[in-house]
């Protein structure tokens, strides 16, 4: 029996605080930001209006979408928070933003970004394959940034640190529109992690 695609009220983008060093990071950015506008999701980010993070906001409240950001007391000096955006959270700790991202966001999509977007996509991936959650964690592969990303993961399957079902956890896409489909589609593996108590 099929089962019908997921709607999404609200999803979460991770992306850098930097533009990057190729036009096409800010083009795929401005394109998603369009793309959910125009599904009326709304955009759940880290709060910033420089680099991948403005460029994503601006394209959705310049659609006419609606935008969500939560940003740390620590970070608005050096990320600029987003003044405006319809609902701009400060919190005191990375801990309590990431917490709220999460608790908001029916999925999560990274950007390319630099050491704090891996670091937030892996956390939101660690608890699908604990099974803390189901939602989708998503990729969008602009010009193969993420190559290296998902070669490095392959290498952990083969050295048996990582299972191929939770790898594949992982949707990845290199098209906006196409990467929300897959997304909306998305239907978690019944996986569980494993631990070899031999040894323990």
């Amino acid at each position: 029996m099929s089962t019908a695609p997921t709607t999404f009220r609200r999803l979460c983008v991770f992306c850098g605080s930097s533009k990057g060093a190729r036009e096409s990071y800010i083009r795929a950015a401005q394109q998603l930001g369009r793309e959910l506008a125009a599904r009326q999701i709304e955009l759940v980010y880290g709060g910033g209006n420089v680099g991948l993070m403005g460029a994503v906001a601006n394209s959705v409240l310049s659609a006419g979408g609606r935008v969500t950001g939560v940003i740390t007391e620590h970070l608005t000096r050096f990320e600029i928070g987003h003044i405006e955006i319809h609902d701009l959270r400060v919190v005191k700790t990375m801990h309590e933003r990431k917490a709220a991202m999460a608790e908001l966001a029916d999925g999560f999509i990274a950007l390319p970004g630099g050491i704090g977007t891996y670091e937030e996509f892996f956390e939101v991936l660690t608890w699908a394959q604990l099974g803390i959650h189901s939602k989708p964690c998503a990729l969008l592969n602009v010009d193969g940034f993420y190559d290296p990303l998902m070669s490095l993961m392959n290498h952990a399957v083969e050295e048996s640190f990582v299972r191929a079902a939770h790898r594949d956890l992982i949707v990845t896409g290199t098209e906006p529109g196409a990467l929300l489909d897959q997304m909306a589609n998305y239907r978690a593996p019944q996986v569980h992690k494993w631990i070899d108590k031999s040894t323990v």
